[in-house]
Formats: C-alpha cells, structure tokens, sequence
C-alpha cells in the first residue's frame, strides 16, 4: 500500500423525477455498478424539464472521483 492515494475524474448526469437528491444518488449507483473506489462527488450543474407547468425531472451534473487500484 503506498502513502499517496491517484484519483480519476468523471463527469455524469444524473435524473429523477422526484428530487436533486435522488437525481445525484441515481447517477452514483449507475457508476458504483462499473467503477470501484468512488470516494467524492461535486455538483456542476442542475437543470429540470419542465411539463404542463411543473418540474417534470431534474438532472444534475456531477464530477465524480474515484481511487486508482493500489493508489
């Protein structure tokens, strides 16, 4: 194990129709399923579609860190 920890950087788009919270923890578990060592998150952007007047889903860009293998 060494002293230092190599992080790598995503950027992914999360959605939901019920909430922020829910649009990042969707766009986390989607990646979770491919990438080991998620360690961090940060929000770049949020946005929604709008339908009849009313928030139809949020989306929420989020740049995403996760450790390198043996890092």
């Amino acid at each position: 194990m060494s002293d230092h920890h190599t992080y790598k950087l995503l950027e992914l788009v999360g959605s939901s129709s019920s909430t922020i919270e829910d649009a990042i923890n969707n766009a986390l578990a989607e990646a979770g399923q491919s990438v080991r060592h998620l360690e961090w998150f940060e929000v770049l952007e949020t946005r929604g579609h709008i339908k009849d007047n009313k928030v139809a889903h949020f989306q929420v860009t989020i740049k995403v860190g996760f450790r390198i293998d043996k890092s």
